[in-house]
């Protein structure tokens, strides 16, 4: 099945052909239709399934092909992470390249440019606005910020942000928009909060369920028992076989591990950058940039970039330790062996750490492939 078969404007085509996109995902291929004949909808679907591209070339080619006012927002995504909504706020420039449509990313940081560049923005009117919750909360009590002209409203990753605690946030939001308007939630799971959310806020929506809540076949993954003093030295090892391992993620669960682990990596001579809550917004997106165009070799990261990072490539995953929800360890393992490429994801599991393990084996139903580690070999 191609693009061409959903009556896509040509305008947007041109973009998702330039963008260099064939063929349409199980979420594109089912959500677009619903998102062109404007229904509500109701979307389970994990991070790299090209849930981007889902409900934003509808919205474009809706927007492409309808009058609509250009001074007003017509479109608002509200996404958990300022990562997400630049990830999402590129894709839109890359797929209205084509088209006039305009779009900007809110989000928080200490830039005060930032700011200004935001609120001429939301003043004077950017078609479609992807935004995180709190920052676009922070706009709109200053006064200046129209959403009465709001058709189509995207709660993208809805799960994670009702764990970060943007329920009410979210809410807020939703009290400025208009009530006939398309209202589209993607989440990567659907537990009761998010049915409950749901049910406040869509009108007879139509639910797609791809049921990915399991790693992708192409990754191959392995563990390693090893005492917690021996994970350095292994993670150095393995990380050290630059032929190849060219570009990697080691996630683990705290900021304070997770610069300790930069600054010993740095030692070993190695390509290595964290990410982490306490980089100003420059500073993450300087890092990021860098990671992506294989300047840093070893991104170490909390699980701040498990969702809605999107780079392709990604050799390796290493877990430097178990996280206690497998949906997390999904997440995690999900950032390489993106775009059909394969993967390789391996977990560091410490003799405390093993009933987190079977807690992962138990979700996956299934064992996974143990690597004999010997420290003096």
């Amino acid at each position: 099945m191609s693009f061409s078969r959903f009556n896509l404007n040509p305008a947007v085509l041109e973009g998702i052909e330039a963008m260099g996109y064939t063929k349409p995902t199980p979420i594109q291929e089912q959500a677009i239709p619903v998102i062109l004949e404007g229904r509500d909808l109701l979307a389970c679907a994990q991070t790299g399934t090209g849930k981007t591209a889902a409900f934003m070339l509808p919205i474009l080619s809706l927007l492409s092909a309808e009058e609509h006012d250009a001074s007003s927002v017509n479109t608002l995504v509200i996404v958990p992470t300022r990562e997400l909504a630049m990830q999402i706020d590129q894709q839109v420039e890359g797929f209205s390249y084509f088209a006039p449509v305009s779009s900007i990313a809110v989000y928080g940081g200490n830039d005060g440019s930032n700011w200004d560049r935001q609120r001429q923005a939301l003043e004077h009117g950017a078609e479609i606005i992807v935004a995180t919750p709190g920052r676009l909360m922070q706009h709109i009590q200053m006064g200046y910020v129209n959403l009465k002209g709001v058709q189509h409203l995207v709660l993208d990753e809805a799960d994670r942000m009702l764990d970060m605690g943007f329920y009410d946030d979210i809410m807020a939001i939703i009290a400025y928009l208009p009530k006939q308007r398309q209202t589209l939630m993607f989440s990567a799971t659907m537990p009761p909060n998010i049915r409950k959310l749901a049910k406040s806020i869509l009108v007879e929506p139509v639910e797609i369920n791809l049921a990915v809540s399991k790693p992708a076949e192409n990754i191959l993954q392995a563990v390693y028992h090893v005492g917690a003093s021996q994970k350095l030295s292994l993670l150095a090892s393995l990380l050290s076989k630059k032929e190849v391992v060219q570009s990697a993620i080691v996630f683990a669960s705290t900021k304070a591990e997770v610069k300790s682990i930069e600054s010993k990596l740095h030692k070993e001579g190695l390509s290595v950058a964290a990410m982490h809550s306490d980089l100003e917004q420059k500073q993450r997106e300087e890092v990021m940039r860098n990671f992506r165009n294989r300047k840093v070799q070893v991104l170490v990261a909390t699980d701040i970039v498990a969702r809605g990072i999107d780079i392709e490539d990604i050799d390796l995953v290493v877990n430097y330790d178990v996280p206690s929800d497998p949906e997390d360890y999904v997440h995690r393992i999900g950032r390489t062996a993106r775009a059909q490429s394969d993967g390789v994801a391996i977990t560091f599991v410490s003799p405390d750490q093993r009933g987190k393990l079977h807690g992962i084996e138990r979700f996956l139903g299934t064992k996974i492939f143990v690597i004999n580690y010997n420290p003096n070999s």
